[in-house]
């Protein structure tokens, strides 16, 4: 068993936590490898490009927040991945500090259980040649410095759906859904529904409303303006400039993430303490 560990290596209590948790598997003599600059920043010798990862370890440890657990989804592939909270919200990442060392001796030791989570995939072609970035989050296209305000033509099935004024427009999954999404007004919705979300970012008429579809549906966004550039960010990260009518397509992926998840965690509990509720002013 090796295991590949990625730090968010802006939090000095991460990079505390990774040496505590190298030293820990040094003991044990469990093999791992860090992410280069992790590795840098941790003062390990042990160390491997982010994207030679996957081909050398057998799961995956997130140390930092749910930015760093989506990164490191993104090359993880298929393999599991253990989300240790270090940052602020922590939606995704499923362990606290001191749950670290007990999850992954239990993981060592096979007594673990996996969630599994849907990616979007966005398609498109740039001269002639198809191109696909995955997100586990949201797929975002945003009016970025355009001075007006672009519509975004959304088809379903090749079906137009409408045409929206706004600021941009977020496609997300069940799991983005408590991110940018549900920032932008959309509705929350519990982790592994069968579905999408798709939300307006400041639209222009009050009647626009976010909508939630099936994630067998396939998505085509693009923007009607008559010049300007467009980002195209997928959980985050821009992927791609967008020209006026360029076609987006987004469905589910074929590829999965596998979380590893706390037994000790409950999702309603989550929202009750990550977004306060019940808490009176």
């Amino acid at each position: 068993m090796s295991l590949g560990i990625v730090v968010n290596v802006s939090r000095q209590s991460a990079i505390d936590l990774a040496r505590r948790l190298a030293r820990w598997l040094d003991e044990r003599k469990v093999d791992y490898v860090f992410e280069s600059l992790s590795a840098e920043k941790t003062g390990s010798h042990r160390s491997a490009p982010i994207e030679e990862l996957n081909t050398q370890c057998d799961a995956f440890i997130s140390l930092g927040g749910d930015g760093t657990l989506l990164f490191t989804s993104q090359h993880s592939v298929t393999k599991p991945v253990i989300g240790v909270n270090v940052g602020r919200l922590g939606f995704l990442a499923e362990f606290s500090p001191e749950e670290m060392l007990p999850a992954v001796e239990r993981f060592l030791n096979g007594d673990y259980s996996i969630h599994t989570r849907s990616q979007l995939e966005a398609g498109l072609l740039t001269n002639g040649s198809p191109e696909h970035f995955r997100a586990l989050n949201d797929v975002v296209i945003e009016k970025g410095t355009y001075p007006r305000i672009p519509a975004f033509i959304i088809k379903l099935d090749g079906e137009l759906l409408s045409s929206y004024r706004a600021d941009g427009i977020i496609i997300a999954t069940s799991t983005g859904s408590t991110a940018y999404s549900m920032s932008a007004g959309g509705p929350i919705i519990a982790p592994k529904s069968s579905v999408v979300v798709i939300t307006p970012i400041c639209p222009h008429m009050l009647t626009v409303r976010p909508i939630v579809i099936s994630d067998e549906k396939s998505i085509e966004v693009s923007v009607d303006a008559p010049d300007g550039a467009f980002p195209l960010n997928c959980d985050g990260h821009l992927r791609k400039m967008l020209a006026p009518q360029e076609v987006v397509t987004i469905k589910k992926s074929n590829q999965s993430i596998n979380l590893v998840a706390n037994s000790s965690r409950d999702y309603c509990e989550v929202l009750r303490t990550k977004l306060l509720w019940g808490r009176e002013a």
